[in-house]
């Protein structure tokens, strides 16, 4: 996958990891942690497993690294992203796409509610988050 990745993409990883440490040691959320203040709720269709995430205002938190585009949708709320074209600020609603590579630091201004879609058969999370989610930079090279 690493030669999918731009070196632009791979330096923004390698710093975003960095920061991930700095937000956590400033009181900011990560992974599996931030879900008893962002609970998530998890469905699944015909092949897709849908991942909601509800965060109240005023929250820093990291995602996870994404190893499969996706898209996401922004249904409610307002959120400041640092990604590796800078801080965008996007107010629901709003869609994109998440490309392979993907980290993002996130604050939101609002209650914000971000919806992810991914294709799978699978329904077990701790099996999606293995085929969907790179856990370290290495993981992207695999």
């Amino acid at each position: 996958m690493t030669s999918e990745l731009t070196a632009k993409t791979m330096g923004y990883l390698a710093a975003a990891f960095e920061a991930e440490a700095a937000v956590l040691e400033a009181g900011g959320l990560a992974g599996r942690d931030s879900e008893s203040v962002c609970p998530v709720k998890h469905s699944f269709g015909e092949g897709c497993y849908v991942r909601e995430w509800n965060c109240p205002a005023g929250v820093l938190t990291v995602s996870k690294v994404h190893k499969i585009a996706h898209p996401f949708f922004v249904l409610k709320g307002r959120v400041s992203v640092m990604t590796e074209d800078g801080m965008e600020e996007i107010v629901a609603p709003h869609y994109g796409i998440t490309m392979p590579g993907t980290k993002r630091v996130l604050y939101t201004h609002e209650a914000t509610t971000w919806v992810t879609v991914h294709v799978t058969d699978k329904t077990n999370i701790d099996d999606i988050e293995r085929e969907i989610i790179a856990g370290q930079l290495e993981d992207l090279e695999k």
